[in-house]
Order: structure tokens, then sequence, then C-alpha cells
């Protein structure tokens, strides 16, 4: 037994097997849907499923990148000086407009200020108000 058939046996490495520009090339002309374009090939099914959903959804991303953009500032403004909570209070509304759970949560928040804002003009009226 000789060095190459020894190799073949090993390896599996055919030399008839390692050129298969002819197999290819009958299959293109039997098969001519065979021949894909560059475009076509399995590997960009990702890329084009991304790209199709940002083209189906171009408005909702831009909305929530805007949106939670508005929301970090105005978390960060909350021990930065600024208005921390005006922001966050925007950020919640341009999210709202997409999303139920931020819809939701807008709601809560402006119950919560409301009651924040009763309390304060409560005991601010009864400050006012002569002791006699």
């Amino acid at each position: 037994m000789d060095e190459h058939s020894h190799r073949r046996d090993v390896w599996g490495d055919d030399p008839e097997e390692v050129d298969a520009s002819e197999t290819v090339s009958e299959l293109e002309v039997v098969q001519p849907e065979a021949v894909r374009r560059w475009h076509e090939h399995p590997a960009f099914v990702p890329v084009k499923a991304v790209a199709h959903f940002i083209q189906r959804s171009g408005k909702r991303i831009a909305v929530t990148i805007a949106g939670f953009a508005v929301l970090l500032a105005g978390i960060a403004l909350l021990v930065l000086p600024g208005p921390g909570w005006l922001l966050i209070f925007i950020g919640l509304t341009i999210l709202a407009t997409q999303y139920v759970w931020a819809e939701r949560l807008l709601t809560a928040a402006k119950r919560k200020a409301e009651q924040a804002k009763d309390v304060v003009l409560r005991k601010k009226k009864s400050d006012d108000t002569p002791a006699g």
C-alpha cells in the first residue's frame, strides 16, 4: 500500500472529488434555477428578515428609540441638575403612542402626581390658615 492510497483511505480526499466545477457546470445546464443571484443565497436570509422588519416597523422603531432616549435622559436628570421628572413624563408619553404598558405606566404616574399635588396643596392651605 503506497502513501497516496493510505492517505485516501484515512482522509477520504479523492482527487476526483476535490474539483466540483464540472458537476456544478452540469447542474447549471440541466437546472438553470440552481444558479442563484448572490442576494438569494441562504446566508442572506437573516439580513433580509431584519431589513424587512425595519422597513415594515420603521415608525415604531423610531418612536421606541426616541422615547427611551428621552426617558433615560430624564432618569439621569433625577440625580443631575435638570427637569428629570418632566423628561420622564415626556418619554412615557412618546412611548405610550406605541406601547400599552407605557400608557398604563403614564396613567399611574399621572395619578400619583395628582395625589402628591393634592397633599402639597392641602398642607399649604392648612399653613396659610391663621391660627386663631
